[in-house]
């Protein structure tokens, strides 16, 4: 903030600075281009006087001049004494002024100069004070060549006080634009820095471990967009590290519980050692349910950790899905059979597409199966394939328990279970759903449930048979 504050005040020194240069060089310039032109056509009218020697007439035309111009004019000869003066002061006096030498000695035909005189030297003008003078000098060029120069001195104290003046006014001008200009600049830069040191303790404190902390959104424009951005990204954030903890929370859960039933049933093989043969072998196939259901979790966690690192690749070919479906079914029917239920398949001729053959037939068997596992002995479960544009669409119904509407946004939730009892007494580990959305977002489709309890549910898998994203 220093640094910016200290580049505006040299940026208006500089301008004031340039600015006043420019007014004395335009004073300097006006004064210089009138005395010039006045004293070279003087000096032409007055050579032919000199020339002839008309001492009277040339004493006369000089005063008459000198207090016309406001001046006193003297005429020096080629060695640079003073021959005739305005004034009749100085006359047979040697003047060596650098304006008179340049033209005795130098060749030019005029020169100019101010010059500050003390008030001895300052009889040149009739005054005993401190003064700025001008010496104007032009060459006196007679019939013979030149004869030697006219010299105008003039007073420009009224010039130089008036140039003093204009560049005191110039610098409080630019001193009082400075200040503000600083002032504003100031206010300004904390108005900028302000938010921006605010999100810079924010990050701090998020960065220490508080995802909890916002900054507050102020004003409008590109510093409220990057607050509400922000804030969005630290939202997003919180969600993603309550989940994880959730996710640990339940994945730990969900872990302990296989391992817990096997330590009772272990310790219960241990501490009676006459059990009966047939509650032995009882207890060693629920023992060998519990490592089948441990296996299915660890191997649900690790393909969406997978998923989640995106380290999963898709292996996309052509993929006929209304014979995937149906192939796909038929290893579960069994499982229907057992139960009472009817598994009715309902697909269309034909439905190909680009896509990874193994994971969409673990879609379809995800849920079919949970839908199998919620609906009672003797229920039904239907599964539809139809195409409509571009998209297969994969339907999946059941006649089951239904999901209550609050539930609904959750189901696809890792471990989310509607009725955690049940869900357990069916051996699923609470990630299939969870499964088949990843699987689904891999090949740029979607998933949606509608569900209603006491009704059963509907799962719809929208997928499309290009490729591209749907809309």
């Amino acid at each position: 903030m220093l640094a910016f504050l200290l580049i505006v005040g040299v940026s208006f020194a500089m301008m004031a600075s340039s600015l006043t240069n420019l007014v004395s060089d335009y004073l300097y310039e006006q004064r210089i281009r009138q005395d010039s032109l006045s004293v070279e056509k003087l000096a032409t009218t007055l050579a032919p006087l000199f020339q002839s020697a008309k001492t009277d007439a040339l004493q006369d035309a000089l005063v008459e001049e000198g207090g016309q111009m406001g001046g006193r004019l003297m005429i020096v000869d080629e060695d640079g004494k003073v021959q005739f003066d305005s004034f009749g002061k100085l006359c047979g006096m040697r003047l060596e002024l650098p304006e008179v030498l340049a033209i005795l000695t130098g060749g030019q035909s005029s020169a100019y100069g101010i010059h500050r005189l003390s008030g001895g030297e300052s009889s040149l003008t009739g005054t005993a004070e401190d003064e700025y003078v001008a010496y104007c000098a032009s060459s006196l060029i007679g019939t013979r060549g030149r004869l030697g120069a006219l010299l105008f001195v003039s007073p420009v104290q009224e010039m130089m006080q008036s140039l003093s003046a204009v560049q005191r006014q110039l610098l409080s001008v630019f001193v009082g634009v400075a200040a503000a200009a600083l002032l504003a600049a100031s206010i300004f830069s904390r108005v900028i820095t302000k938010p921006i040191s605010a999100l810079t303790r924010t990050i701090e404190k998020m960065g220490k471990g508080d995802l909890s902390v916002r900054v507050k959104v102020r004003g409008s424009g590109e510093m409220r967009h990057l607050a509400e951005s922000y804030n969005a990204m630290a939202e997003q954030l919180e969600s993603l590290d309550r989940s994880r903890n959730q996710f640990v929370s339940n994945a730990s859960h969900e872990l302990k519980t296989p391992l817990a039933t096997m330590k009772i049933l272990l310790e219960s093989l241990i501490y009676q050692p006459d059990m009966p043969s047939e509650l032995r072998a009882e207890f060693m196939q629920d023992m060998d349910h519990e490592i089948d259901r441990l296996t299915g979790i660890i191997t649900d966690l690790l393909t969406l950790t997978q998923m989640d690192s995106r380290q999963m690749e898709l292996h996309p070919e052509a993929v006929n899905l209304s014979e995937l479906t149906e192939e796909t079914l038929r290893l579960l029917q069994p499982a229907a059979e057992k139960r009472g239920q009817t598994l009715t398949c309902r697909v269309v001729d034909g439905c190909r597409l680009m896509a990874d053959r193994s994971k969409l037939g673990q879609v379809i068997y995800n849920l079919t199966e949970n839908g199998l596992k919620y609906t009672p002995d003797g229920g039904s479960v239907t599964v539809t394939l139809t195409v409509e544009g571009r998209f297969a669409v994969l339907t999946v119904q059941d006649n089951g328990v239904g999901i209550p509407k609050e539930d609904q946004a959750h189901i696809f939730d890792r471990f989310y279970r509607v009725d955690k009892a049940r869900s357990r007494e069916t051996g699923g580990t609470g990630l299939g759903l969870s499964i088949v959305r990843q699987l689904v977002t891999l090949h740029h489709g979607t998933v949606s449930v509608d569900s209603a309890p006491g009704k059963g549910s509907t799962f719809t898998v929208r997928l499309p048979m290009d490729g591209k994203e749907s809309a």
